[in-house]
């Protein structure tokens, strides 16, 4: 079975959006906000899922993760969102 996964948007207390790559997103949320998560969300608990992609092969997922960091953040949330049609 190929693995599934995920590119998320998770928005943090201060209004900014932190972008990551998980198998278990709600797992990954759930690490960012007991502190042991990525050093940028640590400080900005706590984080809001916003949105993540359909499920994706592992290169995939990296690569996807890699464009929308280069993005605005207001374009950020419909490149993943786009990614589930």
């Amino acid at each position: 079975m190929r693995e599934r996964w995920f590119v998320y948007l998770v928005e943090c207390r201060d209004g900014t959006l932190y972008c990551g790559v998980a198998k278990d997103v709600d797992a990954r949320v759930f690490v960012h906000n007991e502190g042991k998560g990525a050093k940028y969300t640590r400080a900005r608990r706590p984080v809001k899922l916003v949105v993540k992609s359909r499920p994706m092969a592992k290169r995939a997922a990296f690569k996807l993760e890699y464009a929308v960091k280069q993005l605005e953040k207001t374009e950020k949330i419909s490149a993943i969102a786009s990614t589930r049609r």
